[in-house]
């Protein structure tokens, strides 16, 4: 590894005149990979918390979806999910949470207790044939809304946006390529709960902008659309968002949607945007292609990496 500075720290204005400081020390080495592996393994997907504080990560190894490590960083098993499992939330549902996952490969959305057990899919037929194009459901994220509807994108698709009920019902579509949005490899879409009522948030990734949704698809405003570099994912805790960039960034916004924090930016040519960075040239607290991003529950970030050897980073939030 490489060394580099491990303090990040960004001086913002946020609302009002006040002058707030946000700032991050990036944590090296957090994850450690099962036992007899070098890495994580190939990654293309996501990471999320429950409410223990454990991380899934999801790998795209066959008979291991997701890998679940403890909040120690110490790995903890594997869960039998599919291997395309591209990307995914852990939501509650009563007093249980659940992964709620689209599976690219499969064309599929699964929801499965935390142990791995699948109780629900949502299958290629359940969705409406006219949305479908002729290279079939390229289904990249879903998330849950509060009353339990699930929004789920065709990123690598045409980017509709589809809603079923709890059960797994179609109820409508929304998005695509066309007018008013003409969205382009919308990569990840997710309930926004910071405001009343919730939004819808989509990281329209080919159009290089994050908008705000309402739930029925109608345009609230555009949060960001300048100096991103292709965001891909996004997480929430308390009034601020943090982002997975692909082309080489992790940044943090607060609810007003002003820039926070800028954490790993990486300006290496060659390095973002593909998955093929070897670990000897990985460097400390430097991202290369952000694909998934979580706050855990304390506030901390932890990225994970489109990246055939597999990489996890984390910052941990400066109080």
């Amino acid at each position: 590894m490489k060394p580099t500075v491990l303090l990040l720290s960004v001086l913002a204005t946020l609302s009002g005149s006040a002058l707030a400081e946000v700032s991050y020390e990036f944590a090296p080495n957090f994850i450690q990979p099962p036992p007899g592996k070098e890495q994580i393994g190939n990654g293309h997907g996501e990471i999320a918390v429950d409410a223990a504080g454990n991380f899934y990560v999801s790998v795209q190894n066959k008979g291991a979806g997701i890998q679940v490590y403890g909040a120690d960083g110490k790995f903890v098993k594997e869960l039998a999910l599919p291997e395309s499992l591209h990307g995914f939330v852990i939501r509650k549902d009563g007093d249980e949470e659940f992964i709620f996952g689209a599976v690219l490969g499969e064309q599929r959305v699964i929801k499965a207790k935390l142990d791995g057990t699948v109780v629900m899919e949502i299958p290629t037929a359940s969705f409406p044939a006219g949305k479908v194009n002729l290279k079939g459901l390229k289904l990249t994220n879903c998330d849950v809304a509060p009353n339990g509807d699930i929004f789920v994108v065709d990123g690598y698709g045409q980017s509709w946006i589809f809603v079923f009920n709890r059960e797994g019902k179609f109820l409508r579509v929304f998005g695509g390529p066309g007018e008013p949005l003409k969205l382009a490899n919308t990569h990840k879409i997710f309930i926004d709960r910071r405001f009343d009522p919730v939004r819808v948030l989509a990281c329209d990734r080919g159009n290089n902008r994050i908008l705000h949704l309402d739930l029925e698809g109608n345009l609230i405003g555009v949060v960001a659309d300048k100096d991103l570099r292709r965001p891909s994912s996004a997480s929430f805790h308390g009034d601020l968002m943090c982002v997975a960039e692909i082309a080489g960034r992790v940044s943090v916004w607060n609810k007003e949607g002003e820039l926070v924090a800028d954490l790993g930016a990486n300006n290496m040519a060659g390095q973002t945007n593909t998955p093929k960075v070897r670990p000897q040239d990985w460097v400390q607290g430097t991202v290369t292609s952000p694909h998934g991003i979580t706050f855990d529950n304390n506030g901390n970030i932890l990225e994970t990496e489109w990246n055939v050897f597999g990489r996890v980073l984390r910052w941990n939030v400066k109080k």
